[in-house]
């Protein structure tokens, strides 16, 4: 067992949300060594990002963006960091995330938790350039107009990211899902590209896998009215499959894990469907594995995300998944990842 996999054997012997400080605090110190370089043939682009590899940090584990030099060692493509609102919020009272270790699997009402804006972009400042870095916005919890938060975020960090996602898809913030309906999603995108005043940073939105088919070819066709550069599917669902086993299954909050791999891969073929190529996607839930990880992308994911997997996986699983794509995808004859996207369809 690599040295880095058994800390994560370790932290999972803790309670989750002390584990997951002392996660952060340890990229924070630890001098990792520099990853080496990918397989050319892992090299794709989305949204005008050039990414070494297709295998990203889903949002969630670095909410203040206090470790990203740690994290820009573990030989992720793209790191992505938030959600951040502009006000510092506590988020909810704890407990308030739970290890569903027999389903492999996390249940989180978070309510993001984060310092604000201001100390939000002072670290992005400082930044390593050595990887590329998205910031995930979210909004306060007792705004009102929760698309004005969105354009804050947008107007502070301005600069300091290579990408911006807008996170309308979190369970735990009451109202926020609400601003995937149609006519919210307009005026939200609408007022972002406003403000985005010929900004050339991507701007993706991160959406909700309770969705219906119907729903998320609108949300497609708002993304591109609106100059979306990229949809991220999807955030954590308010679901609880039938098999669960776990004693914290009924614990309110957003399952994510191996559990959301088939509502999941559902959202992403209803998305795949709805933009027919014109909207590149970026998978995310329940993704644990080089089969996982291709079996998205052949239905249509330029790029996933991970971050369940890696409590139980290890940062190893990094590497594995990057090994196994390589693989796939000589043995099937490609030569790059954006010739395997959607090949499935």
């Amino acid at each position: 067992m690599a040295l880095n996999d058994l800390g994560a054997a370790l932290l999972r012997q803790l309670d989750p949300e002390v584990a997951h400080e002392l996660a952060i605090r340890a990229l924070q110190a630890v001098p990792l060594p520099s990853p080496p370089a990918d397989d050319p043939i892992l090299r794709t682009t989305i949204a005008g990002l050039d990414l070494p590899n297709p295998v990203g940090l889903a949002a969630g584990l670095d909410k203040n963006g206090e470790a990203l030099r740690g994290l820009a060692r573990l030989g992720f493509g793209f790191v992505e960091c938030g959600s951040v609102t502009p006000r510092p919020q506590p988020g909810n009272p704890k407990p308030r995330l739970f290890r569903l270790s027999e389903d492999r699997a996390i249940i989180n009402r978070m309510g993001f938790n984060n310092l604000g804006l201001d100390a939000f972009a002072a670290r992005l400042e400082h930044r390593p350039r050595s990887v590329v870095v998205g910031a995930n916005l979210g909004a306060n919890k007792d705004t009102e107009d929760k698309a004005a938060d969105y354009v804050a975020g947008l107007r502070r960090l301005r600069g300091l990211s290579d990408y911006l996602t807008v996170n309308v898809s979190s369970p735990n913030t009451p109202g926020l899902r609400a601003l995937q309906g149609r006519a919210a999603l307009d005026d939200l995108l609408g007022r972002l590209n406003e403000a985005r005043a010929g900004d050339p940073t991507p701007v993706f939105l991160k959406i909700a896998p309770d969705l219906t088919a119907a729903e998320i070819g609108l949300i497609v066709e708002a993304s591109l009215d609106h100059g979306i550069d990229a949809l991220i599917v999807s955030n954590t669902t308010l679901d609880r499959p039938d098999s669960l086993r776990s004693r914290d299954r009924a614990e309110a909050g957003g399952l994510s894990g191996a559990p959301l791999k088939a509502r999941a891969m559902k959202a992403l073929r209803a998305a795949a469907d709805a933009s027919a190529g014109r909207l590149p996607l970026i998978a995310v839930g329940g993704i644990d594995s080089g089969a996982e990880a291709w079996a998205r992308i052949r239905a249509g994911a330029s790029a996933v995300q991970l971050y369940s997997a890696l409590i139980y996986e290890g940062p190893g699983l990094i590497p594995r998944i990057k090994r196994d794509l390589t693989a796939r995808l000589r043995a099937e004859g490609f030569s790059t990842v954006s010739e395997a996207v959607g090949a499935a369809r």
